[in-house]
């Protein structure tokens, strides 16, 4: 079947002749990569299989009230096919729903069809035992009792208390490498990841909200990017902007280039992205607190991660900031929704009526927090909660732990330098671009947003615009 586009340009071209009267026109059309079709521009002069940049589609929103998440598509398997995934820098592996399991979901409200990974389906997998070396590097040595032939487990417990368990399995994985100004070809590398046979808590049949899976974006070996680089096929360098005014957003591997984005180191030998947070700014007035507040011994730093919804601070921090945060407004009643949020009404700008929240870290690097951000509007109107949470977490020594999530990262373009161990951010407009180099040619691409989420709108509105393109040539001819 003739695709669409190539339909619509024939048409747009027939009714700029006829409207020429005949004259000869002369016009270039670039053909650009779109989010309705998924599909992806061939690149035939490609330089060897050297892959420097990756561009991740992204779909989900991080408001509580809405996904809370954002996702991306992979294409695993020979013949390919798709799975949605969760994004999250917080966790190391890639994982997807198998056959094997049978009480995972296979419907999801977010609006997609849900594929479980068959092992047996792809010509390319291959099982990962106990004995391979990845099993043995990821437990810290060989398991105990390994037999051969028998699969190397996998086992994870998120922080909200659900879990995966399964085995790790090698398969093709297909990417779309960035070789043009938002242009695109598919590429795929040989990847291990795991293969999901029991599922809990929201990763479960029942949850809502289920996607195929989950991608881990950490720093150990056993992540996709950690992968990707010990092959030499890309820097350890990753950026995303998280819109959770459109949805969707940025996300890329690849050195960026533009905007430029300050840092601030990253804590080494942490099993996390670790920063060092130095003290919070409320109305202009710095918390007083305990010098340590912070440096949680084992647990130092404060962990950024994007597979989290909320921010996460320890209960001294939180009975500060929270009185801070209301000093303006000492009529509200604050009353607790859904046994987890404190939410009040209000019918005003949030902006102009509650204080700016700065965070200070370590290099000077500030990161500033709104209204409209820490104050999320709930599912009935007029009705605004607070983002803010005491820490459920713990570190090793006992300490809350300090966790920021979507609620301060979106709408910002954060930049993940594992090359230099920094991590940094910018206000940043995450429906717009991005620029970012090929390390192999020097070449500086364009990256775009995406929004897999709105794509059955964005398909109307092309169904739309071809009847009315018809319906505008039908008339150059019969008139």
């Amino acid at each position: 079947m003739m695709d669409l586009r190539y339909l619509l340009l024939i048409i747009l071209a027939l009714e700029i002749l006829c409207v020429a009267n005949g004259d000869n026109l002369v016009f270039q059309v670039e053909r650009r990569k779109t989010t309705l079709s998924g599909i992806k521009h061939h690149d035939h002069h490609r330089r060897g299989r050297f892959l420097s940049s990756v561009d991740f589609n992204l779909g989900g929103n991080g408001l509580p009230t809405r996904t809370g998440l954002y996702f991306t598509k992979l294409g695993l398997g020979s013949p390919k096919k798709d799975y949605y995934v969760q994004v999250d820098t917080g966790s190391d592996i890639l994982w997807v729903n198998c056959v094997e399991c049978s009480r995972c979901p296979t419907k999801s409200q977010i609006g997609m069809d849900l594929t479980l990974y068959d092992p047996k389906g792809s010509h390319t997998s291959e099982l990962i035992s106990c004995d391979h070396e990845f099993c043995s590097s990821t437990y810290d040595g060989p398991i105990p009792g390994c037999k051969a032939e028998t699969p190397c487990p996998y086992s994870i417990t998120y922080g909200d208390g659900s879990a995966t368990t399964g085995y790790y399995v090698r398969d093709y994985l297909t990417f779309d490498r960035i070789n043009g100004n938002l242009h695109t070809a598919p590429q795929n590398s040989s990847i291990i990841f795991g293969c999901g046979a029991v599922q809990s808590g929201t990763l479960g049949a029942s949850s809502e909200e289920a996607l195929d899976g989950i991608i881990g974006f950490g720093q150990e070996n056993s992540s996709v990017l950690s992968q990707l680089a010990a092959s030499r096929k890309v820097k350890k360098i990753f950026s995303h902007c998280l819109d959770n005014i459109r949805g969707g957003g940025i996300f890329a591997i690849g050195e960026l280039v533009e905007p430029k984005v300050r840092t601030t180191p990253l804590v080494p030998n942490m099993a996390h992205y670790n920063v060092v947070l130095k003290n919070i700014e409320v109305d202009g007035d710095v918390l007083q607190l305990p010098s340590d507040i912070f440096d949680s011994g084992n647990g130092k730093g404060t962990v950024i991660d994007s597979g989290t919804t909320l921010a996460y601070l320890p209960v001294i921090v939180y009975d500060q900031l929270i009185p801070k945060i209301f000093a303006r407004q000492p009529e509200l009643k604050l009353a607790r929704i859904e046994e987890q949020f404190k939410c009040f009404p209000y019918a005003g700008n949030v902006d102009g009526g509650f204080p700016v929240v700065k965070l200070h870290f370590e290099g000077s690097l500030s990161l500033t927090v709104y209204p409209h951000d820490y104050l999320f509007q709930y599912k009935v109107a007029g009705v605004r909660c607070i983002g803010w949470q005491k820490s459920v977490t713990q570190t090793k020594d006992g300490k809350d732990m300090t966790l920021l999530g979507d609620l301060v990262l979106s709408n910002k373009l954060v930049l993940y330098d594992l090359e230099n161990m920094a991590i940094g951010w910018t206000e940043y407009n995450c429906s717009s671009s991005i620029k970012v180099k090929d390390a192999t040619t020097g070449i500086v691409h364009t990256v775009g947003a995406h929004n897999i989420s709105s794509a059955s709108t964005f398909l109307i509105g092309r169904i739309l615009s071809f009847f009315l393109l018809l319906i505008a040539m039908l008339n150059c001819f019969y008139n």
